[in-house]
Formats: structure tokens, C-alpha cells, sequence
């Protein structure tokens, strides 16, 4: 179906020559809000890593966007990372760089010159995401929160169908931790795919999507 996105059959993921997860059946689709659940170490960050070619498949058929992941060369993996936007629970904003800066860094390194075109897409962003008076802060003049508003704003900034997001509530506090949520969570309505790992369970019942479970080398929708 042209809308799935990400289609996994009896996939196998290893890290270090060791299994992680097994018979890996996945169907994700445009619009979407896809909750991945389980134990640390359960293999939840290492199934994100394969959806933008950061670990490679062990076995079976994976295709991202259009994008065959067991034949992917390491060529093509730029141009598959710049229509998916990634969250990382850490930031990895850069530290000597306002707002502003990180951002726009981001748009030259995927291609775009125009300095005009860059500004309006930036403020845009920033709105987007409830920050647009703080471009000219440094990254360790916000908060937790704020910061985390930020990487979302860099993940939507070349309008991606994918967002992958790795714990991104997971150093906030409960309230912070729903906001970030509910912006992941509005991206859908605009036919995103969003997956997310948490371990915050409250965020499934406030936000509800499908949710997969990682737990001994299996990942199984949990059907309510």
C-alpha cells in the first residue's frame, strides 16, 4: 500500500553477532502514532537505529520510504536520513550555537541556500513548536523542555514523513514530558508517521496509538 511507510517482515536485528529481536512484522503507515514499549535492553532503540540505516538488518525484507534497508548502500543513507526526522532523548543540539544557528545549520547541510527561504522556515518551525522567542538562546540557556521543543523543531524543519523519537520525554518531568508529547502527537494529524519509545505508559492512554512490546527477542502489537 502506497501509505505504509515502514514494512519489516520476519526481520532479524543483532548488535554485536548477538540477536536482539526476532520475526520482526511491521506495517507502519502515514499518520500514524506508534508506541514501542519494553525493558531496557529490550531492543527498542536498536529497532529505531535500523529504520535510518544506524545498524544493518541481520535477515529478512525491510523497506523504509521506498528504501530496501538490507541492500542499502552507505551512499544513500544521507539521502534516506534527511526525509526522517530523529529525536534523541540527549538533545545533540550544538552548544556554541543559538537556536537560530542549529537550526540553519541543519537547512545548509540538507541543501538549502536561500537565506530568506531559511528564516521564514525557521520561524515557522519555531512557532510550530511554541518557541518563537527564543531563537537567539544558547542551548544551555533553556530548559529541559525547551531544549527537547527544539530538537522537534530541527526533526520537522525539511518536513519529514517519518519522526523517530527516542525517549523523548524520558529526562522531563511528567508535566514538561506531555507537552513534548502532545506536539509529537498533533505532527500525526498533518499524516506524519511518529514512533516513539517511552517507558511512560501514561503517555499511551493520553495520547493513544498502536503500541508494540519488545520482551524476550519479540515485538508484538498489543491489541485493547
Amino acid at each position: 500500500m502506497e501509505d505504509t511507510l515502514i514494512k519489516y517482515t520476519d526481520v532479524t536485528i543483532c548488535q554485536q553477532e548477538l540477536s536482539v529481536l526476532e520475526n520482526v512484522d511491521l506495517d507502519l503507515k502515514k499518520g500514524e502514532l506508534v508506541y514501542l514499549i519494553g525493558k531496557v535492553g529490550s531492543g527498542k532503540t536498536s529497532l529505531l537505529k535500523t529504520f535510518y540505516g544506524e545498524l544493518e538488518i541481520a535477515s529478512g525484507n525491510a523497506e523504509v520510504m521506498g528504501y530496501d534497508m538490507c541492500k542499502i548502500k552507505r551512499k544513500h543513507i544521507p539521502q534516506l536520513r534527511r526525509k526522517l526526522g530523529i529525536v534523541f532523548q540527549d538533545f545533540q543540539l550544538l552548544t556554541d550555537r543559538s537556536v537560530y544557528e542549529n537550526l540553519e545549520f541543519v537547512l545548509r547541510a540538507t541543501g538549502w541556500k536561500h537565506k530568506g527561504e531559511m528564516k521564514d522556515r525557521i520561524e515557522e518551525v519555531l512557532k510550530q513548536v511554541g518557541m518563537n522567542n527564543k531563537g537567539y538562546k544558547l542551548p544551555n540557556e533553556l530548559s529541559g523542555g525547551e531544549q527537547q521543543r527544539i530538537v522537534i523543531a530541527r526533526a520537522i524543519l525539511n518536513s519529514p514523513d517519518i519522526i523517530l523519537a527516542d525517549e523523548p520525554t524520558g529526562n522531563l518531568d511528567v508535566e514538561t514530558g506531555k507537552a513534548i508529547a502532545e506536539l509529537l502527537y498533533n505532527l500525526t494529524k498533518d499524516g506524519t508517521l511518529v514512533v516513539m519509545t517511552t517507558h511512560n505508559l501514561q503517555l499511551l492512554e493520553q495520547y493513544p496509538g498502536r503500541v508494540f512490546r519488545c520482551e524476550n527477542h519479540q515485538i508484538v502489537e498489543e491489541i485493547n
